[in-house]
């Protein structure tokens, strides 16, 4: 990876220079820092998109560059986008640093080693069609031991992040919660969850709580604007009001059209008795073209459902739509239905009841 400084539309986690609207988590953290009191594991939790990766990388360059002596001098945890620090964080490099996240899948693995072995860098189109494992496997979080076991490069800190621990299964989530019994000293371990519920309780009670909130509607069309300055004024605002709080899924909806398509949803169903069956037809063809399309036409629905039951005129009978569909979607699923006749039907049933 090139050693330039981050553009800004660069938002990937590990490269970004910019965060907002989390500035008391932040606060959080370096008051830590700065009272000598921080705990060896955090849990940073909150829905997905709202920065938790991003914080954790910005939390994690600044203890491998402050410091110590000079502890009341820093008020962010802002690092110098040109110092050695940044840029080794920034290429996945710093041999202080150990990331976790999902590899992938063992022939796509091939892949990338057969490419990094030949020196013929993969495309980012190529890299986006690599497949990643289901889970962080029992084998991957061993490897956080032998990076615990070797010195610091300057006698600092090591920093593990784990993104997400959501995504460890049984085996791997006990291997980790032994490292979380005893920690080395001078050690952070930074564990992102989007549903930390479902973690096994004896990891959670083992980490400091860092409860990150979704983000205002005013922030999100700032960020917009910022990491999308093509977009249009009026796609910011409504981008920004659909996207329950997470940047990450605003950005993941002006790329896939995902305002275009909740505008033909909710058209669609405000014809209710009246609609075309041609319109629903070709809804529906247009939403099977792939998986991706499929799910976010499915999340889009269950969105459009939960915002409107309210304001429907037979609000108990949508209700009892938004559960269905719920049902539906999940039997589709776990039954490998066809995914077409499934949303056929739920967009059916919706507009016979509204």
């Amino acid at each position: 990876m090139s050693d330039e400084a981050p553009s800004v539309s660069d938002c990937s986690p590990r490269r970004n220079v910019f965060l907002q609207g989390q500035e008391a988590a932040e606060q959080m953290l370096l008051e830590a820092w700065k009272n000598n009191s921080l705990h060896n594991s955090w849990l940073l939790s909150g829905v997905e998109g709202i920065g938790k990766a991003t914080l954790a990388y910005r939390f994690a360059r600044f203890l491998l560059y402050a410091d110590e002596s000079k502890r009341e001098a820093y008020t962010t945890l802002n690092v110098p986008e040109d110092s050695a620090v940044f840029k080794l964080v920034a290429s996945g490099s710093h041999p202080d640093l150990k990331v976790l996240e999902r590899d992938y899948t063992e022939t796509d693995r091939k892949k990338v080693m057969k490419a990094i072995k030949d020196g013929d860098a993969l495309s980012d189109e190529e890299l986006k069609g690599l497949k990643k494992s289901a889970f962080i496997r029992v084998d991957d979080v061993r490897t956080i031991n032998e990076f615990l076991a070797k010195k610091s490069s300057n006698d600092g800190w090591r920093v593990v992040i784990i993104d997400s621990v959501d995504d460890m299964n049984a085996a791997s989530a006990n291997a980790i919660l032994k490292i979380l019994e005893e920690p080395p000293l001078k050690t952070v371990m930074l564990l992102i969850s989007h549903n930390p519920n479902r973690l096994l309780p004896t990891i959670r009670s083992r980490c400091a709580k860092l409860n990150m909130q979704p983000l205002e509607e005013n922030i999100l069309a700032s960020l917009l604007r910022r990491y999308r300055p093509e977009l249009p004024e009026n796609k910011v605002k409504n981008l920004a009001h659909i996207c329950s709080g997470s940047i990450g899924k605003a950005l993941v909806y002006a790329d896939k059209g995902a305002l275009e398509i909740y505008e033909q949803l909710s058209s669609l169903v405000a014809e209710g008795k009246k609609f075309k069956l041609a319109d629903l037809l070709g809804f529906c063809d247009d939403a099977v073209k792939d998986e991706d399309s499929y799910y976010l036409v499915q999340e889009l629905l269950l969105k459009y459902l939960a915002e409107n039951i309210r304001a429907c005129a037979n609000t108990e009978a949508m209700l009892g739509m938004w559960d269905k569909a719920i049902r539906d979607f999940d039997d589709a699923e776990r039954l490998n239905l066809d995914k077409k006749q499934v949303l056929l039907g739920v967009l059916h049933n919706i507009c016979k009841v509204n």
